[in-house]
């Protein structure tokens, strides 16, 4: 080799491996220390699966659970009941619909929609009522495989005495429980702590910390302390069958036109305040979607959703004792309402309370209530 050349290879060589011993002892000292980050605009974040809301699992749910009525001729039975597909099936106890001549479910937004048995069950006390006009609505989420346990927190939602969408919270209490009712029989059924009375009958019992159904509301002791679910996963395949084989087309509504009108005052009074009511939970909880389908046609062509929801999106909260509601010449109910808004402060992270006076007016539109106009104003 060229003596020239050897030189500055050798050395090449010796720098070669004099940087790869640096670097082994840079990683080295790296691996055995601990890296410390002062910036305190840096925080460690932590997924906590119970950190579900409690208002947002019920306002959710809400929207899913309705209120049935069965009618004959000796008398009307109110329960509860639950989408459970996008067909329009609900979910609810056999012996709510089981003697009914016509069936009506009333939704979270106070529509009124006639309803048909696709399948009930003998001993088992559930049934399954089919809703075409809530078809591709969306469904509760079903844990059918998930088997609780003694002091899992629920939430029972109903319809007790005609109290649309009532929420009582407790524990399961009690396991395997087993004992026959009006020829029903309940066999390992869950016991609740969580009130269930007249009209909870086919609700559903959600779990606190996934959000999902785990029961059915089906019974309750006199004094409504305790009740009892049935377990989802010993109706889901029987459930599932019933919808399968379902053809919507050979099944026997009720006539619309035989709907309980809103003609009656107390009536009309009632599901203009419950619409009100539910106006109100879903601005609160910034579900502006639902408030805004709450909406008339009218208001809806004046408003765009886009400027609806900026009118709102400032609240942070809204407080109120009570409604005032009176019925006007043309079949309209105006209700008022005092209410206490928090706002939040433009580029300010602070928010102020004030006192406004709204005042909506209610009617019907396609036999459906609606709010036909909202004005608010300082009180």
């Amino acid at each position: 080799m060229n003596k020239k050349l050897k030189l500055p290879v050798v050395v090449s060589v010796l720098l070669l491996l004099i940087g790869i011993v640096i670097l082994y002892s840079i990683n080295k000292s790296w691996s055995g220390e601990e890296i410390t980050v002062n910036n305190p605009g840096i925080n460690k974040v932590e997924s906590n699966p119970k950190s579900l809301d409690l208002k947002s699992i019920i306002h959710e749910t809400e929207k899913s659970v309705v209120q049935i009525e069965g009618q004959s001729e000796d008398a009307t039975i109110t329960g509860s009941g639950f989408l459970y597909n996008n067909k329009g099936d609900i979910i609810t106890n056999a012996h709510v619909v089981n003697d009914a001549e016509a069936i009506y479910v009333k939704t979270a937004n106070a529509h009124t929609y006639p309803a048909a048995i696709i399948g009930v069950g003998k001993k088992l006390d559930v049934a399954v009522v089919r809703v075409p006009q809530l078809a591709d609505q969306s469904p509760l989420d079903i844990a059918e495989d998930s088997q609780a346990e003694i002091g899992d927190e629920v939430i029972a939602l109903g319809s007790p005495h005609g109290f649309q969408n009532t929420v009582t919270l407790g524990i399961i209490s009690g396991m395997a429980r087993n004992f026959s009712v009006d020829g029903f029989a309940y066999n390992n059924v869950y016991q609740i702590s969580a009130q269930i009375t007249h009209g909870n009958s086919g609700g559903p019992l959600i779990n606190r910390e996934t959000g999902k159904v785990i029961g059915i509301n089906s019974v309750g002791t006199e004094d409504g302390t305790i009740g009892f679910s049935i377990p989802i996963e010993q109706v889901i395949d029987k459930v599932t069958k019933w919808s399968k084989e379902a053809n919507s087309k050979k099944l026997d509504f009720a006539n619309v036109d035989d709907i309980i009108s809103n003609s009656d005052p107390d009536d009309l009074t009632k599901n203009a305040e419950y619409l009100a009511d539910y106006f109100f939970e879903s601005i609160t909880i910034r579900d502006y979607v639902t408030a805004y389908s709450l909406l008339g046609s009218s208001m809806q062509t004046s408003t765009s959703y886009s400027d609806f929801r900026n009118g709102y999106i400032h609240i942070i909260d809204l407080d109120y004792a009570s409604l005032s509601s009176n019925i006007t010449d043309g079949n309209q109910v105006k209700i008022s309402a005092n209410i206490t808004v928090e706002t939040k402060s433009t580029g300010k992270n602070e928010s102020k309370k004030h006192k406004q006076q709204y005042v909506l007016t209610i009617g019907s539109e396609n036999n459906q209530l609606k709010i036909q106009n909202i004005t608010r104003g300082k009180k």
